[in-house]
């Protein structure tokens, strides 16, 4: 039975966005083709009708992750401004964030994996950042502190991540949301 282009597309779709939860949660590197298509309710040979290999789903994925982020940032925030790049920070330095990570950024969750993969994920992942960070530092009027703030967002989520202690992780995550508070009243 042939499917509908359609179809197809919906199920590619279905693919990527439950792949990259799945990343997020345990990393994808991890997970083998045949545990990504279960996921789906699929089998592990329907792969290959929606990617020619495990490394252009990981593209993709970035690719969808990272723009979203991008996206949900614009929608949140409308124009971004001082009062409103605080919000989004505290929401993402928020143990919410740190309890689910398979709803949340992927920069902290794959980062590590992005940066062993081959170059076209890293370029990926590259533009989506320097996308960000250029909303960023339109607000804040820096450069050099949109790529500060960004680096210790995504340092603070993944060092509190690391840690068993709830206490301890809260501390490491309200330590930053202080700091990036002090760095935009500083913003003119």
């Amino acid at each position: 039975m042939r499917y509908s282009t359609d179809h197809k597309e919906q199920t590619r779709q279905r693919l990527v966005q439950s792949s990259g939860a799945l990343a997020k949660q345990g990393g994808f590197s991890s997970t083998g083709v045949a545990g990504l298509m279960k996921a789906i309710g699929l089998t592990g040979g329907a792969f290959y009708n929606h990617f020619p290999s495990k490394d252009d789903l990981f593209s993709e994925i970035v690719r969808e992750e990272l723009s979203h982020s991008f996206i949900n940032l614009q929608t949140q925030a409308g124009e971004l401004n001082r009062d409103k790049l605080q919000r989004c920070l505290d929401q993402y330095l928020s143990l919410a964030h740190l309890h689910n990570p398979e709803n949340g950024c992927a920069i902290p969750a794959l980062g590590a994996e992005i940066a062993r993969a081959d170059i076209k994920v890293r370029e990926e992942a590259e533009h989506w950042l320097k996308t960000l960070h250029q909303a960023w530092a339109v607000t804040l009027k820096d450069e050099a502190l949109a790529w500060v703030l960004l680096s210790q967002c995504v340092g603070a989520l993944l060092v509190a991540r690391m840690l068993a202690g709830e206490d301890t992780r809260e501390a490491v995550l309200a330590a930053s949301r202080g700091f990036a508070r002090k760095a935009l009243e500083q913003v003119p």
